[in-house]
């Protein structure tokens, strides 16, 4: 029995941290760029102070999770991607539609995902952003070495990978960027069928 009770307050725990992480995500996307803190989220929920504590000891635990679940989600759909049957580069331009599409999906998400929230925090949650960043260039190296290795790009492309990856990482990252500051009016998809015979030229469709 007190295993029983013991596993209802964890579950009702992670609940409560579910419900802040989500009420952050909400205000990271207000366009007027509301002052995240603790009162405020507490305020948006209708707890107290303390019980937000309880749950995150301070704001940077609440941005290291979010910055967690932008990984894991990310990382379950790319290599559900890199799975599918289809070509090699077609998986290309599958990867980067899924990053644009989520950042449209998931405006608050993006001022993560381009350090904008994060410039008076920790500098450890910057960091995190970085390697995060660090592994999707490393994702796209290896889809474009894959790409060679089917025959589906030229030997050229083939001995830039490193520079044609970082080329698609940074197209990426300057399309969040211009979505947060726009605030939220550019869309990351915007121009994509026109784009992507720049991006991706014949060798790469």
């Amino acid at each position: 029995m007190v295993i029983s009770l013991e596993s209802s307050a964890s579950e009702k725990l992670s609940e409560k941290k579910d419900q802040i992480l989500q009420a952050l995500a909400e205000m990271l996307e207000h366009p007027q760029r509301l002052k995240i803190t603790t009162a405020a989220l507490a305020k948006k929920l209708g707890i107290s102070q303390s019980s937000v504590y309880r749950c995150f000891p301070n704001k940077s635990q609440m941005f290291e999770a979010l910055i967690e679940f932008i990984e894991k989600t990310l990382f379950v759909l790319i290599n559900k991607i890199l799975q599918e049957e289809h070509s090699a580069t077609q998986k290309i331009e599958n990867l980067l539609l899924l990053l644009l599409g989520f950042s449209r999906k998931n405006p608050g998400m993006t001022r993560i995902l381009v350090n904008d929230v994060l410039i008076n925090e920790n500098e450890h949650l910057q960091l995190r952003v970085n390697q995060l960043h660090d592994r999707l260039e490393a994702t796209l190296k290896q889809a474009l070495r894959f790409a060679a290795s089917e025959g589906q790009i030229n030997r050229n492309v083939n001995v830039n990978v490193t520079a044609r990856a970082n080329l698609l990482l940074c197209f990426v990252i300057g399309r969040w960027y211009q979505f947060v500051k726009s605030e939220f009016e550019r869309d990351p998809l915007a121009d994509w069928e026109v784009q992507r015979l720049t991006l991706l030229p014949s060798e790469l469709l």
